[in-house]
């Protein structure tokens, strides 16, 4: 699974121009799930993000979580964080997982993240969604679980 994780200031998605998620300070999350993926690479990555240091402390320093500062997070899924871009010029999508596999894991993501008991909202799988947000910092990192040591 590949992760885009965005420190926010305030998200928001919509689906027909009708806001279907929605969160102040905190996470937003794009979700990529690769044909190979499994329940481990969730649950790594979920690990990972709730634990993640990027939020200031009274000094500046990143030395917070999302869960030390009850964050909230939204979770896209966003199936072209799989692109193979390295022939040519148009990228290929043929890695990320079909959605009779994709569904369930994502869906497997975002209820281990609600176990949080943070603020958890998302988009909808597979629709045309319209991304807003005011990034924090900018803080931005980039995770995929084929790569954890």
């Amino acid at each position: 699974m590949k992760a885009v994780i965005q420190r926010v200031s305030e998200a928001h998605v919509k689906v027909d121009g009708e806001i279907v998620g929605e969160i102040a300070n905190g996470l937003l999350l794009l979700i990529g799930v690769d044909e190979e993926d499994e329940q481990t690479d969730a649950d790594w990555l979920i690990q990972k993000i709730l634990n993640l240091r990027i939020f200031g402390d009274e000094e500046g320093k990143l030395n917070l979580s999302v869960l030390n500062i009850s964050g909230e997070i939204l979770c896209i899924s966003q199936f072209t964080l799989i692109a193979d871009y390295k022939k040519g010029n148009r990228p290929s999508f043929i890695k990320a997982a079909k959605p009779e596999k994709a569904i369930p894991l994502f869906e497997y993501f975002k209820a281990e993240i609600a176990k949080s008991n943070l603020k958890m909202e998302s988009g909808i799988f597979g629709a045309d969604m319209k991304v807003s947000l005011l990034n924090d910092g900018p803080v931005t990192i980039v995770m995929d679980s084929k790569t954890k040591l």
